[in-house]
């Protein structure tokens, strides 16, 4: 039984379950925190998931966990690790069910008070324009050939057809299309779950939000974005739907019967893996890029409809509503790190300051590069990319950009929303929901959902603290805090 006697106190926001904890650990574990976050990551199961995670196959460097850690399926969700190209593997564990849950940020250049009379209208209008809430369906069902193209080619497949333009794609996170993506690896049932859901915010913590600039911190980079205090931003959060969670199921039980005819021991048989170099490796690995581009379509086709909301209710006042960045959770990704610059030379897997290819697992986790890469358009790459952490239904959330010092602890990678603290059943039994409206309309919030029933789930309660979250991040120098964004209106499943 671990407790906190076993973990190290590498500085005031780090902290380090050395390998010698269990012969079965291939790297050290390593946790994201103040001494806060670390007491509620004790409440659930996690921490030991992040341990399991060390003994996986090919890890290199550290297990690493995310200061919103909290317990999910195999990994943890705020769970990070890279993988070795020869010796190493894919998880489905490791990615979640919702491939590329993802957010995607616009901009404006209007200011909140001269439109502050149309924020109700236009929350009417997002909420009639936009399908959400659970097993939400849009009114046109893609057929074969269109799915197909877009599970191959993501959001430049919708650009191609007229919705949205070039710069839509430049400021999205793989270009809005994962290269290695093959629509036959994904099942005619995972096909037939995403076939009308193009275009539709789903449930859970999903949700659509507009926000006003409440504080900005870093002036140069806040300007590079776009970003200035007291302007309106639109904030989507969503993923992959149906057809993501099918193709997760589908792999799950594939691996599982690799697992068996392979022999392969498992610290948590939800931790099933393949190598990266087989049948079963490949396959999923294409099958996971395809629904990660349709994740990233589903999150442009309702950015095209929020435009067209923004429009109709605003005309001329409103001027354009420009993307800062589309960024991915839920995801594994080829990317070139270095690895191991400061370890001891005897450590089983990565050579000392070598740069090579890895397999990155980011679940519950989003990419968060530091300037110079060259996978940020030219717009970004001088000053880093724009990282973007929502918090929960009515509280902030907040941009900020990717460091030197964050590429080098963790492969460039920060946290992706608060954090849960309880189950959505423990929630909905602890809140009233008539008293959580109140509060909204207190705070000015409007609230628009698609079933009240559901609503207790994602009350702020269920959640860590975002700016004690975010807080952490930014003492850490994994990502450096650039604006703090306040709801004006939220639409959730």
């Amino acid at each position: 039984m671990l407790n906190k006697k076993d973990i190290t106190k590498i500085n005031e926001y780090l902290w380090e379950i050395p390998k010698e904890h269990w012969d079965k650990m291939n790297v050290p574990a390593r946790i994201y925190a103040d001494e806060k976050l670390l007491e509620k990551a004790f409440e659930d199961r996690s921490i030991g998931q992040l341990i399991n995670v060390s003994t996986l196959p090919g890890i290199q460097k550290y297990a690493l966990a995310m200061p919103d850690i909290h317990e999910g399926y195999g990994f943890p969700i705020g769970g990070v690790a890279a993988f070795d190209m020869d010796e190493g593997i894919i998880s489905p564990g490791g990615v979640g069910y919702d491939i590329n849950c993802g957010v995607r940020l616009l901009r404006s250049q209007v200011q909140c008070e001269d439109v502050k009379d149309y924020i109700l209208p236009l929350m009417n209008q997002l909420q009639r324009d936009v399908p959400s809430g659970l097993g939400s369906r849009h009114e046109k069902k893609l057929s074969d050939s269109e799915l197909n193209k877009i599970l191959d080619r993501g959001a430049q497949e919708l650009v191609r057809h007229g919705a949205g333009d070039e710069e839509d794609i430049e400021h999205c996170e793989e270009k809005g299309s994962m290269k290695n993506a093959d629509h036959n690896c994904v099942s005619e049932r995972a096909k037939n779950r995403g076939r009308d859901e193009l275009g539709t915010l789903g449930s859970g913590n999903h949700f659509l939000e507009l926000q006003r600039v409440e504080k900005i911190f870093d002036e140069e980079a806040a300007e590079t974005f776009g970003i200035f205090e007291g302007k309106i931003t639109v904030m989507i959060h969503c993923g992959s739907r149906g057809l993501g969670h099918q193709v997760a199921t589908d792999y799950i039980r594939e691996l599982l019967r690799y697992a068996q005819k392979n022999g392969i021991w498992l610290a948590d048989r939800e931790l099933v893996w393949a190598k990266l170099d087989s049948d079963e490796g490949r396959n999923y690995f294409s099958a996971m890029c395809s629904a990660a581009n349709f994740a990233w379509a589903n999150r442009h086709m309702i950015a095209h409809m929020v435009r067209g909301a923004w429009k109709r209710i605003l005309g001329n006042l409103g001027g354009n509503l420009e993307l800062v960045y589309d960024v991915a959770h839920n995801i594994a990704k080829i990317e070139e790190h270095e690895i191991n610059p400061e370890a001891d030379a005897s450590r089983r897997y990565g050579a000392s300051g070598e740069t090579k290819k890895v397999c990155i697992h980011r679940k519950g986790a989003t990419r968060a590069f530091g300037p110079g890469r060259k996978e940020l358009h030219e717009d970004y790459r001088h000053i880093g990319q724009p990282v973007i952490i929502p918090g929960t239904m009515g509280t902030a959330s907040y941009i900020l950009v990717g460091t030197s010092e964050g590429m080098k602890q963790s492969f460039g990678s920060v946290c992706h929303g608060a954090g849960r603290t309880m189950s959505r059943k423990k929630a909905k039994r602890m809140v009233d929901i008539g008293e959580l409206r109140r509060e909204f309309e207190k705070k000015g919030i409007i609230l628009r959902v698609a079933s009240r029933g559901e609503l207790g789930e994602e009350a702020p309660i269920a959640y860590k603290d975002i700016d004690n979250v975010v807080n952490v991040v930014h003492g850490a120098g994994l990502a450096r805090k650039v604006a703090r964004l306040k709801p004006l209106g939220v639409v959730k499943g």
